[in-house]
């Protein structure tokens, strides 16, 4: 990853500042005490995923809390592939699950049942918090590199009112790292859906086995200090275009000596495409295609973007001929 030299009195400001503040993650360190953090604002592709389908109210600012963090998560990680960030439970909402490419494809999808839904929401006093959409269950967080490495997964149970809750909770669980995150979804003066998170890490020291009571007692303040800053950090501040995300850096952070890094493009990208369904309709039967047929067309629906492919007989005849 590259670098540019680290704030020094003023924020950075980009060339086009307010103009490309969303879809991008801003990488950045705090140099007085070496813990790492990167900033996620998402617009025009939060959006985009959304609307894709049509989601109830209910739900669609908890899928796009799982884009949002799932992007946040990815950013800290050094893999060639696809993480996912996964929710499933016992609740209305059965799963919620958002995928990222290593160059910065999002998508995501949820699955809900609309009449479990409808009966929920006329209890009196509901909310459409973790437990009332999910009820019981668990996030799941895994990493795949492709087929010749290990698959990664870790899994924590649901756990607090928001997503973010339950993602605290894993760093909680976990002795490898200590994390702080914060993050509000919400829609903007014209409707579209826009997302802000903000991650910090305190890495394990290389010389943590030598670390001194005192050298040790010094980070646990540094880790305190930074987390009550980043509490500060507003919905507005993390959402309004017209604040660079440099500038809410130096904002929540100045007294630390932040360093910015290059950031990167995050943008909304499927992976479906006619090969790929061809290859699963050559893993099926073709006799069992016959309850697919609707008007003498057997039609695959892409769960995430909701695209449509379509086969006729004539079509269906050279994917199974090619098989």
């Amino acid at each position: 990853m590259n670098s540019v030299p680290p704030v020094a009195g003023q924020p950075r400001h980009d060339t086009d500042a307010v103009t490309a503040e969303f879809d991008i993650c801003q990488p950045f360190q705090l140099d007085s005490s070496s813990f790492r953090g990167r900033l996620i604002r998402l617009g025009p592709a939060l959006d985009e995923i959304i609307r894709r389908h049509d989601y109830p109210d209910e739900l669609a600012p908890l899928l796009a809390d799982t884009i949002l963090l799932a992007a946040t998560l990815a950013s800290g990680l050094k893999y060639d592939g696809i993480f996912t960030l996964q929710t499933k439970g016992d609740g209305p909402v059965a799963y919620t699950v958002s995928d990222v490419t290593s160059v910065g494809d999002l998508r995501g999808y949820a699955r809900f049942d609309a009449d479990r839904l409808a009966e929920q929401r006329r209890h009196k006093g509901f909310q459409p918090d973790l437990g009332a959409m999910l009820g019981s269950g668990y996030v799941a967080f895994t990493v795949d590199q492709g087929e010749h490495t290990e698959r990664y997964q870790g899994i924590v149970e649901l756990r607090g009112a928001t997503l973010a809750d339950a993602v605290r909770h894993y760093f909680r669980q976990s002795e490898q790292l200590a994390a702080s995150i914060k993050s509000f979804v919400s829609k903007d003066a014209d409707g579209k859906w826009v997302g802000g998170a903000i991650m910090l890490q305190a890495l394990p020291p290389e010389n943590a086995g030598v670390f001194s009571e005192h050298q040790a007692g010094v980070r646990e303040e540094d880790w305190h200090r930074a987390g009550v800053m980043l509490e500060t950090v507003t919905a507005h501040e993390l959402l309004d275009p017209a604040l660079t995300v440099n500038e809410l850096i130096y904002r929540l952070f100045h007294e630390e000596s932040p360093r910015i890094y290059e950031r990167r493009e995050l943008r909304p990208g499927c992976r479906c495409s006619r090969e790929r369904v061809t290859d699963v309709l050559r893993s099926l039967d073709r006799g069992d295609l016959d309850e697919l047929r609707v008007d003498g067309l057997v039609a695959v629906t892409c769960e995430f973007c909701n695209a449509t492919y379509s086969f006729n007989d004539t079509e269906l005849d050279e994917v199974y001929a090619a098989f």
